[in-house]
């Protein structure tokens, strides 16, 4: 068995004013700083064996401060880097939706179909994450180990859809905040789902998570 412990990053400044940050490397701010400690001293599980983290340095930086906890060190994995946004990166909503009003629509309705200019596609995104996420699971497997896999908002709905066999026109069905955690379990391959966008720890100390890109 492996079990896998996907995060989200804690908050960007990026988070707070509505930018999409796709891969532009924007740091954890302030309170997403004390998310994240705030994870480490609540994880909801007793023992990480290994921990796998976007390079990006929202995810790194939020991984090593949980890391630190475990005596373990962080592997930079780029496949589990975010959904390359293109053109929209940097851009709030608005301006999105005026510069792109149709590809705007299709991104919130058709998220399989659509196209970012100069960017990723869905698809595109959970082929490179599932790849290298299959391959981590068949490594730890054997071992009966706990992996943390820290990441960003998009590439973790599709890892999600992709473990719970969801078409990807629905990937906006599953929330995914601020250092949101989620549990998922394979067993010779087959995988079950026991957690979804659980922030828990941040209510222990009165913090927030929300955030939806």
């Amino acid at each position: 068995m492996t079990r896998l412990v996907l995060i989200r990053h804690g908050q960007t400044e990026w988070n707070k004013s509505g930018k999409y940050q796709g891969q532009s490397d924007v740091a954890l701010s302030e309170e997403g700083l004390a998310q994240a400690r705030c994870l480490a001293e609540h994880f909801p599980i007793e023992k990480l064996d290994a921990i796998y983290a976007s390079d990006l340095s929202r995810a790194m930086v939020t991984a090593e401060i949980v890391a630190e906890r475990f005596g373990l060190e962080v592997r930079p994995e780029p496949a589990f880097r975010e959904l390359s946004f293109g053109d929209w990166e940097g851009l709030t909503y608005a301006q999105i939706v005026a510069g792109w009003p149709e590809a705007m629509a299709n991104f919130l309705t058709h998220p399989d179909i659509m196209v970012i200019p100069g960017g990723e596609t869905f698809p595109q995104v959970q082929a490179r994450a599932m790849k290298r996420l299959r391959k981590i699971v068949a490594k730890h497997e054997p071992h009966d180990q706990t992996v943390g896999i820290f990441a960003h908002g998009a590439v973790l709905r599709t890892m999600l859809a992709g473990i719970l066999q969801m078409p990807l026109s629905m990937v906006w069905s599953l929330s995914q905040y601020n250092t949101a955690v989620n549990l998922a379990r394979f067993d010779e391959g087959r995988p079950t789902v026991e957690l979804l966008n659980s922030t828990a720890h941040l209510a222990l100390a009165g913090l927030s998570g929300q955030g939806r890109i």
